[in-house]
């Protein structure tokens, strides 16, 4: 046996991880929900091309000594190909609802408008909802669910604004009449500039301890276009000036230890925008950052 040989046998992989395993305290669904998006992309390949490279991972933190150890229950795609928001809004909440007994579900969009299902599948009188976005998703919906109105339409549900908070919100990504609506509902508004100044990982501490004060349970949105457009441009909405990839994991490993985090999605996910597979790099990193922190709890 080469030396080569014998690297290959002892490489095990965050795919390892993954499968059929119905006492994990993790689970994973595929949400790829593509249709009523503001901004024409194909979002509903991000579950496949997610799978797909996470065996490029190991399992090994060389920064911590630590192994990832967390098995995952793959619990398969929500069947979306050609629905709307609307009608998508059951399926998904399904979905999330039926693995809500675990520690922790991760939904893998897709676009934003499946934020809204998995915070219902928490119960919208118990939960909070962070997001890590450069938009405030706060646009009417009396022309119909999209992608840019999760965030109204939860509000309109009756989650209460307080129970909000907004993270990463980027200037000229946004109109003053979205500001004055999140003002006035009572969500926390923290900025690019906040998170470049404080540290991303700081502020997301904050949002979580205050959320954590007022719910049971918290479910997170990881808009991964809130990153910098140069580390990130496989997704339609990045911008110039967002956060940075390194950031973002701090913030992720964060957020994954934080023991009222029952459920996450990853959205604005879009491998028909990669450049040289830094996309799916990305949102394979992500998790490997999510997984290390929930072994932190």
């Amino acid at each position: 046996m080469t030396l080569e040989d014998s690297d290959a046998l002892s490489w095990r992989s965050v795919a390892d991880l993954i499968g059929d395993h119905p006492e994990a305290d993790v689970a994973l669904i595929g949400a790829g929900l593509n249709e009523r998006s503001l901004t024409p992309g194909r979002c509903d390949l991000g579950p496949k091309a997610f799978r797909a490279v996470l065996p490029r991972f190991s399992t090994y933190d060389v920064e911590t000594g630590a192994e990832l150890a967390t098995r995952v229950h793959d619990a398969g795609d929500v069947a979306l190909k050609g629905v709307s928001p609307a009608d998508a809004f059951a399926p998904v909440r399904a979905a999330a609802a039926g693995q809500a007994h675990r520690a922790l579900t991760v939904l893998i969009g897709g676009n934003n408008a499946i934020t809204r299902p998995g915070a219902h599948a928490l119960g919208l009188d118990r939960v909070g909802v962070l997001t890590l976005d450069a938009h405030f998703d706060l646009r009417d919906t009396d022309q119909g669910l999209t992608n840019g109105n999760p965030i109204q339409a939860l509000l309109e549900d009756g989650l209460a604004g307080e129970r909000i908070s907004q993270v990463g919100l980027a200037p000229f990504a946004n109109t003053r009449r979205a500001h004055e609506k999140a003002k006035a509902a009572g969500i926390s508004v923290r900025t690019a500039r906040d998170c470049r100044d404080q540290g991303l990982a700081v502020v997301v501490a904050q949002e979580l301890e205050r959320l954590s004060g007022l719910c049971e349970a918290i479910f997170v949105d990881f808009d991964i276009d809130v990153i910098d457009r140069s580390q990130w441009p496989a997704s339609p909405g990045a911008r110039p000036g967002g956060v940075s990839a390194q950031d973002f994991f701090d913030a992720t490993r964060v957020i994954g230890a934080h023991p009222k985090v029952r459920a996450v999605d990853l959205t604005e996910y879009d491998p028909s925008l990669e450049i040289g597979d830094l996309g799916s790099l990305t949102a394979g990193r992500w998790f490997c950052e999510l997984l290390a922190g929930f072994e932190a709890r």
